[in-house]
């Protein structure tokens, strides 16, 4: 796998918390010295490990938010 570089710029919102420790959650992530992007997905603890995710840009993430207020959750 080909190095890469990450910084994360704000931690936005902390969705939930598995067993082992690792955190499901919205921030603001640089990748490889680019301009940062929102992004979901879970970390380690310390923050040196990661899951698969989600990047969106900054209109991406305007319209789910408009999509997802307009689903009725129970």
């Amino acid at each position: 796998m080909a190095d890469f570089k990450f910084e994360i710029q704000e931690h936005l919102a902390q969705l939930s918390t598995n067993a082992k420790g690792w955190s499901k959650e919205l921030t603001s992530v640089s990748w490889n010295e680019r301009d940062a992007k929102y992004d979901i997905r879970e970390w380690s603890e310390d923050y040196s490990k990661m899951s698969k995710g989600l990047t969106f840009t900054a209109e991406e993430l305007r319209l789910l938010r408009d999509a997802l207020n307009k689903i009725e959750l129970d």
